[in-house]
């Protein structure tokens, strides 16, 4: 009989259930997209009822499928959309606003005061983390900030918050469970990751009820069970889908590192036991938590990667697909057209949430292959520029980049961006680390493998080797530091 570990991946543009068997092969996948809703410039939201209902269709599709008794599936594991906020209801169960996505920059005004009253440094000391719009602490103050009888109910203990894993627990567990793991407390901007509780002093300055907050606990350990036609279920990890990927790659081993390349990309490079305190740029953050050790990363934040392609193709609508982009782009002989994807600001390391959107080199023979090519080598020359920082933060370069995600299957993109770096990269057959992440970790849980046994686990791949040399990589990169500069404060 055949055994099998769930792996619910909730991420920023679709939800996916992932049926893995204890040899870590998948054998089977469902996916379905979710609305992304934008109420005003900059500002982007989803739906959580809409994202609970396609976690459960995911799920009930997976096994209809899959033809499997449910008795054989032994452990559920949930990676997520970071710092994506939910409030909700502690009575009805409803939610009380939209959830604000990672990427919304509404609070930008409320990051403004707390740099103002020069509280960057005492934040970043505790959390890791930049005051940026990106993270769940204001997202939650400027739900509360703008609903003052919502605050009331805050205040008496009946709001709760959550990342969306803290979202789907909650209901997956017939609302019996309200908690998270230390991955994604990490994110919220409200977690002290050295004392590993919940800041009050950070909690005191943005006027937020400790209530409302949930229980943090390991990213392998029992988050309760879902009942699933009359079969209980454990779920028993969690993990935020950065750091997921990160366990997927099997990064468990220091100074180990990975690019994803979803809607934003994000690398990270397991750091062991210690917090690094970058002097560019980056963020420290919690990996996971095992049996009460932690481990930490250094992570650099893109907000636009993939997305860049679905802006071509829902947007501009000069391609039909994501796979389109690769075709296109081969087409264009230009190096000299720039594309500055600052749709929502500049992440890492600028940090720059007055950044703007920019295309600089634009002629008259300018076609629409050399604006496609130009919006995945943007995603390359970002990633770089991530890379050189992390470079700095460690002492160390970086020789291998382990890559994933959906554009990573773009082979114009993964050739470019291995020339740009000057390095190799190693892309697994098996694309879905992030949800194998999760799996592995929930897998752990219920006594399936350890770290030992997971890295004996299926790691073929396929490499890309760098064929620029040193000139022409720091031409091509210079001229992309200029287009940066310009396009940084318009706003």
């Amino acid at each position: 009989m055949n055994k099998y570990i769930l792996s619910l991946d909730q991420g920023t543009t679709s939800t996916r259930a992932l049926l893995m068997d204890f040899s870590g092969s998948i054998v089977g996948l469902v996916q379905k997209e979710i609305t992304q809703i934008y109420p005003k410039n900059g500002w982007v939201e989803h739906d959580p009822v809409e994202i609970l209902n396609s976690a459960f269709y995911v799920i009930d599709e997976l096994i209809k499928k899959q033809n499997i008794n449910p008795d054989d599936i032994k452990s559920i594991g949930i990676t997520n959309q970071r710092e994506t906020t939910v409030l909700w209801d502690k009575e009805t169960g409803n939610p009380i606003h939209n959830a604000i996505v990672w990427q919304d920059n509404r609070t930008i005004d409320i990051c403004d005061r707390l740099i103002k009253n020069k509280l960057n440094d005492k934040i970043s000391q505790k959390t890791g983390l930049l005051i940026g719009t990106y993270f769940s602490a204001t997202k939650i103050k400027w739900i509360l900030d703008n609903n003052p009888q919502i605050y009331a109910k805050a205040k008496s203990g009946k709001i709760l918050f959550g990342n969306i894993d803290s979202w789907l627990v909650w209901n997956l567990t017939n609302r019996s469970t309200h908690a998270t793991d230390f991955s994604n407390a990490s994110r919220t901007m409200l977690f002290n990751i050295h004392t590993l509780e919940w800041d009050d002093d950070i909690l005191k300055e943005l006027n937020i009820p400790k209530s409302i907050l949930p229980e943090v606990k390991n990213s392998s350990n029992n988050f309760g069970s879902f009942n699933y036609r009359g079969t209980n279920i454990p779920i028993n990890g969690i993990l935020g889908d950065q750091q997921a990927s990160l366990f997927g790659h099997k990064c468990y081993e220091k100074k180990s590192i990975k690019n994803t390349y979803g809607t934003g990309c994000f690398l990270l490079m397991n750091t062991g036991d210690k917090v690094i305190n970058s002097k560019n740029g980056l963020l420290s953050t919690i990996a996971w938590g095992i049996e009460n050790k932690i481990s930490y990363a250094l992570e650099g934040s893109i907000f636009i990667g993939g997305a860049g392609v679905q802006w071509l193709r829902d947007e501009l609508k000069i391609i039909n697909s994501s796979e389109e982009s690769e075709i296109e782009a081969l087409k264009s002989n230009k190096d000299n057209l720039y594309l500055i994807p600052a749709f929502n600001g500049l992440g890492a390391p600028y940090w720059d949430m007055r950044a703007s959107g920019m295309i600089i080199g634009i002629s008259r023979d300018t076609n629409k292959s050399d604006i496609i090519k130009a919006t995945l080598n943007s995603i390359a020359f970002q990633t770089k520029d991530v890379l050189i920082s992390m470079e700095n933060d460690v002492g160390s370069k970086i020789q291998m980049l382990s890559v994933d995600g959906g554009a990573s299957q773009n082979n114009y993109l993964m050739q470019f961006q291995s020339n740009i770096l000057g390095i190799n990269l190693k892309r697994p057959h098996n694309s879905e680390l992030t949800a194998l992440g999760a799996g592995y970790m929930a897998g752990m849980q219920a006594g399936l493998w350890d770290i030992k046994e997971l890295k004996k686990l299926n790691s073929e791949h396929k490499q890309y080797s760098y064929n620029f040399n040193p000139e022409q990589i720091n031409e091509l990169y210079g001229n992309w530091k200029k287009a940066v500069k310009r396009s940084m404060q318009w706003y």
